[in-house]
């Protein structure tokens, strides 16, 4: 049996970012083409208002995540794409430390299905997104 290993970041976190992840992907319809990106900055095309500010915030709310937090987010994104498992949470995790700079973020908001990774990591360490909603 693997032991469900500590995280940095919150559940609360996690979830928010799945939601606004979600609200950003539905309003871009088939995805935001970056235009133009400064070292964490977001300027998207395609879409409306509404679109670039899901992005905005989301990418504001990353960025003012501590590093320890950041790390556990890309560890997780990877985890719920099946780059690893529980098992090997610890490898996992030191590459993300060692990938980890100041565009993880743009890195993040740019990967395809990253609230499904996020909901599906989640997942594994007994974490639902139902159970969130359900206290909002």
């Amino acid at each position: 049996m693997t032991t469900i290993p500590n995280l940095s970041i919150s559940p609360e976190k996690v979830f928010f970012i799945i939601s606004k992840s979600r609200q950003s992907d539905s309003g871009a319809a088939g995805g935001g083409v970056i235009l133009e990106s400064g070292d964490d900055d977001l300027s998207y095309g395609r879409g409306g208002r509404g679109e670039e500010t899901d992005r905005t915030e989301l990418a504001g709310f990353i960025r003012d995540l501590n590093m320890d937090e950041q790390i556990d987010l890309v560890a997780l994104t990877w985890l719920g794409r099946g780059d690893g498992d529980l098992a090997n949470w610890r490898e996992l995790h030191a590459q993300a430390a060692q990938a980890h700079n100041r565009r993880t973020a743009s890195y993040l908001i740019g990967t395809a299905m990253l609230a499904d990774y996020l909901e599906e990591a989640m997942a594994q360490f007994g974490k639902s997104f139902e159970e969130f909603e359900a206290h909002l």
